[in-house]
């Protein structure tokens, strides 16, 4: 880390959503509400999967895990913008701006691994039911989560590293309600060609890999749940995994958005409103897909509250 950056600046101030007084309020009821039911919908999966027999699975292995990264990954951002938008002064420490960088990248990249493998499993139990637990096996999915934590942590390392190499020293005002890189990137007055070259060749490795993971795996699933005969069998095949295609298709298109445009077409507050849909949104919306679309999912809910009413009769 370059002495500069605390010398100079010993803190940020994040301009947050709005400057306007007006909305605050409103805002901070909304975020509130939105963080809560993240908490309570990811918390509730998780404990949900770990009492029910019937959930010990890979599939729900690894979606405990999503849920997990969703919950820190919420967490590390959306209190901190809560009490930003009651206070006058919304400041955030240097070191608490790194913290907040690197979970971000480490959580962030979780949940691109993590949804990579998912669709890996889905292939694996649709188009080769009969080796699924040959396949699939506790020290597989254990690997294979572990892998992506490490990746994911290297990861957030190369991020934050070099972006706290440069000197910020134009200003510390962050437009923006959190510490992200572009925004960061943009009081510095060091050269960044290096750190906006990371940025994109990371990011573009990552959906180098998982992408084509992806996509292959559906292709492979889409193929063979065309096969099936019957109607029922198509629509229980493609109702394993029709959580997992929407979950995928709001966290990569949004993404993609993000991170993978020209930076000539790189607006804050555009930035602002696709960023707010990625961290704070989508984080609530997944455990809500799992469970409305999840038969497994609702079926175990059922029993565990059916058991509690008659154990408290």
């Amino acid at each position: 880390m370059d002495g500069e950056n605390y010398t100079s600046i010993t803190e940020f101030i994040l301009l947050g959503l709005t400057e306007n007084q007006q909305l605050q309020i409103p805002l901070f009821i909304f975020f509130l509400i939105t963080y809560t039911i993240t908490i309570v919908g990811n918390a509730g999966i998780t404990a949900l999967i770990r009492t029910s027999p019937r959930l010990h699975t890979p599939m729900y292995f690894f979606l405990s895990n999503l849920s997990f990264a969703d919950l820190c990954y919420s967490t590390n951002i959306t209190p901190n913008m809560l009490v930003n938008f009651l206070s006058e002064k919304k400041a955030i420490s240097v070191p608490g701006c790194i913290t907040q960088l690197f979970v971000y990248f480490w959580m962030g990249s979780m949940q691109i691994f993590l949804l990579a493998i998912m669709a890996y499993d889905r292939y694996a139990a649709i188009c080769n039911p009969l080796l699924y637990t040959s396949i699939m096996t506790k020290q597989t999915c254990t690997g294979l989560v572990s892998g992506a934590h490490t990746i994911a942590v290297l990861n957030a390392i190369l991020n934050t590293c070099c972006t706290f190499r440069l000197s910020f020293c134009r200003s510390n005002k962050i437009m923006h309600y959190y510490c992200d890189v572009p925004p960061l990137l943009k009081l510095s007055c060091s050269d960044t060609s290096l750190n906006e070259a990371v940025l994109v060749y990371v990011s573009c490795s990552l959906h180098l890999v998982t992408i084509p993971i992806i996509i292959t795996s559906y292709t492979y699933i889409i193929s063979t749940i065309l096969r099936i005969p019957s109607a029922e069998g198509k629509k229980k095949a493609f109702s394993t995994c029709s959580a997992h295609i929407i979950c995928v298709t709001l966290f990569f298109g949004t993404l993609v958005f993000m991170y993978l445009r020209p930076s000539s077409n790189y607006t804050m507050d555009q930035d602002q409103v696709t960023s707010v849909f990625y961290t704070v949104m989508i984080p609530m919306l997944n455990p809500m897909v799992y469970s409305l679309r999840n038969t497994e999912v609702r079926e175990a809910f059922k029993k565990i509250i059916c058991s509690k009413i008659i154990k408290s009769t």
